[in-house]
């Protein structure tokens, strides 16, 4: 991008064209786990599956927004953000939701099911994940995304534990309990990447008055 300097995030032309293609891949990668799972959490009646399904479908729509504003300003990369976190967050109050319904039901999730789907889950977002790492110091923009696929990660191996609950239990608890840490994980994330996109709209705009 013509005009800005190295601190305020810029890449070099190579560098962006390598992660627009990475951000593509990833955008492919989530919506057909997305499929995947809605099905698989809806079959075996596991709220953490069927979180995990919406937050690929979150991701999904998060890396189709840092499509768009990659070759935007700092400013307009720290706006989308702040609305990429709000929706971290309205995720994970709803999945707080889900839970508290899941559990009055008293349901027993399909175990087998859960740690299967959880595995492919936990495959595709470490390669998601191994694609990013290179971008995850960048700016707010990237470094939200970097986050959104190391949640994404570390959610499918608690999937996987909570299956191995509901196998050696008989009992919904373990899946209720991954679920209500996935969601915490999505408004802690939000947070920070809400208080990083807000320095940089601090200091965007107070260069501009010194400027």
């Amino acid at each position: 991008m013509a005009g800005c300097s190295c601190s305020q995030g810029c890449a070099s032309p190579a560098t962006s064209a390598r992660y627009r293609r990475i951000l593509w891949i990833a955008l492919a990668v989530n919506l057909s786990m997305f499929l995947v799972e809605i099905g698989a959490g809806l079959h075996a009646g596991s709220v953490s599956l069927l979180s995990d399904s919406l937050d690929f479908f979150g991701d999904a729509a998060n890396y189709g927004v840092s499509l768009w504003v990659l070759g935007l300003g700092v400013a307009m990369r720290a706006r989308a953000s702040l609305a990429k976190a709000l929706t971290m967050g309205s995720f994970g109050v709803f999945i707080l939701s889900v839970t508290v319904i899941n559990f009055l039901d008293g349901k027993v999730p399909d175990a087998p099911t859960m740690g299967l789907v959880g595995l492919l889950a936990l495959l595709a977002n470490v390669a998601v994940a191994a694609l990013l790492y290179a971008y995850r110091e960048g700016d707010s923009n990237m470094r939200s995304v970097w986050l959104c696929s190391r949640n994404d990660a570390l959610g499918n191996l608690a999937v996987m534990l909570a299956a191995l609950g509901v196998f050696g239990t008989g009992a919904g608890w373990p899946d209720l309990i991954v679920a209500s840490s996935m969601a915490l994980l999505s408004i802690s994330a939000a947070v920070q990447i809400i208080r990083h996109a807000s320095a940089e709209l601090r200091e965007q705009r107070l260069a501009v008055e010194q400027g």
